[in-house]
């Protein structure tokens, strides 16, 4: 860009180029926001000391940057983030082409002096600098609100819109300001933007000394910090220790929050605490934004957790692991039905509303047939352990015989209702006995288990899980 601007009108080494103007712009655009962001996750910890001031943000925000603003165009000769990019404003000379070059490279301590902002000069930078902006946000704010969507609303909505004629005086000032969002609002905004981009390529070009309208409206111009700008700001920041201060009046203390010291020390170094704290900021930002864009967060933690050895759950009221029938001589790699009726019993799922023990079925597998030699193949329902009739498939995927999954779900099964009540828990040991329940494991202390374990209604018996819809979330399988 300067090479650009050599070609019209020579080097000029205080001209800041235009990349350096829009990423100072672009800073400034990312304060707010950040703030606010890190202000609505204080609030939802203290809302009740927070949220009043999260909804007047905008206000507070302003209020505050006008302090910072005026302190840095006062002491720095620019603003804020336009300090940290080694930028400053300075007052545009009425002279032919509005530059002494000359002056500036024999006395350019003078130079700056009469360059310098006056008071008046700040004051109109500040309303540039804060109250422009404040108002260009509620603006759109306001616009996002009363006028974005009216043309998704229909034209019903117009029509209920009307001029209250016979409304208050603040109902009908609100009536002209949606109508002046609505309708020349938008003109407006295009107009803003396209003077900005005009403003920038006649910058870029060195058509213009300035980048932004609003900075040719108040005569003002963005400079590059000299040697003698150095100087002039190491000298206003510096403690003037050589001055005598006069002794405390009688009743006047020189404890940090008296107006005085607040106003000599302690304000002066805040303000200048900040230059510290902005590069500090946007590093932690970028950092967080790394941080949960990546997937090395991820990784750590799951290598983290993949390291923790975490305790079972205790709960109260599980039965204890039963003990092996007497008449079972068979391992238990060699006696399926046994192992997988003591697993199921020792690890019941537990429910998460009520903490207690769900009922459950061991999952179906295939068994040997006499021979011991071959698989029957045969699919058999997990419930009544019989050949499956009329298959019918839970959300789960397991297939069950229709009336024994409708029953279950139900809470109606009979295996539901005989351990509820403290009898037998299994099928195969109905089925090996052939008592109707009379056989197998009891709990230890026998009596009724309700209150202490789930019946298993509308769950899945296998898995415990719950089924959406209840019996009208299972499906018939077509064979």
């Amino acid at each position: 860009m300067e090479f650009m601007a050599a070609l019209q009108s020579g080097l000029d080494e205080q001209k800041p180029s235009l990349f350096e103007l829009l990423s100072e712009q672009q800073l400034a655009s990312l304060i707010p926001p950040s703030l606010r962001y890190l202000l609505a996750v204080a609030t939802h910890r203290r809302p009740r000391y927070l949220l009043r001031v999260l909804n007047s943000f905008d206000e507070l925000y302003a209020l505050l940057s006008l302090l910072i603003e005026r302190h840095y165009l006062k002491v720095y000769g620019g603003g804020f983030t336009e300090n940290f990019y080694g930028l400053k404003r300075e007052r545009v000379l009425r002279v032919k082409g509005g530059e002494v070059r000359r002056a500036q490279l024999g006395a350019p301590n003078e130079v700056r002096e009469t360059l310098k902002l006056r008071k008046g000069d700040v004051w109109n930078n500040l309303a540039v600098m804060v109250l422009l902006p404040y108002v260009k946000r509620k603006l759109d704010e306001s616009y996002d609100i009363h006028a974005a969507s009216i043309n998704l609303l229909g034209p019903g909505y117009s029509e209920r819109e009307a001029f209250p004629a016979d409304g208050t005086i603040r109902q009908r000032i609100m009536w002209f300001y949606k109508w002046f969002l609505r309708k020349v609002y938008p003109s407006i905004n295009a107009a803003y933007y396209f003077s900005l981009l005009a403003f920038n390529l006649a910058y870029l070009f060195d058509g213009s000394k300035y980048h932004s309208p609003f900075l040719w409206l108040v005569g003002t111009r963005m400079r590059r910090l000299n040697a003698a700008d150095g100087r002039a700001i190491a000298m206003a920041t510096q403690p003037n220790s050589a001055a005598p201060r006069p002794g405390a009046r009688p009743g006047q203390t020189r404890s940090i929050f008296s107006p005085r010291v607040m106003t000599e020390t302690v304000g002066p170094r805040l303000m200048s605490s900040l230059k510290i704290l902005l590069p500090t900021s946007i590093f932690a930002l970028k950092f967080l934004e790394w941080w949960h864009a990546s997937d090395f967060a991820r990784q750590l933690s799951r290598r983290a957790n993949e390291g923790l050895e975490l305790p079972p759950p205790i709960i109260s009221g599980l039965p204890p692991v039963p003990s092996k029938p007497a008449s079972s001589t068979k391992p238990d790699s060699e006696n399926p039905v046994l192992s997988r009726r003591d697993s199921a019993l020792a690890s019941p799922p537990i429910s998460t509303l009520a903490h207690l023990p769900i009922l459950t079925v061991p999952a179906p597998t295939h068994p040997i047939d006499s021979n011991e030699t071959t698989i029957n193949t045969t699919p058999v329902c997990p419930i009544c352990l019989s050949p499956i009739q009329t298959p019918t498939a839970a959300q789960t995927g397991y297939v069950y015989c229709y009336t024994c999954i409708y029953k279950w779900v139900s809470g109606t099964h009979p295996r539901q209702e005989a351990f509820m009540e403290g009898g037998n828990t299994h099928a195969e040991d109905e089925h090996e006995s052939g008592e109707g329940g009379k056989s197998g494991w009891v709990e230890e202390g026998g009596g009724s288990r309700v209150g202490r374990w789930e019946s298993g209604e509308g769950r899945d018996p296998v898995t415990g899980r719950r089924v959406l819809g209840g019996t009208g979330g299972l499906r018939r399988v077509m064979v």
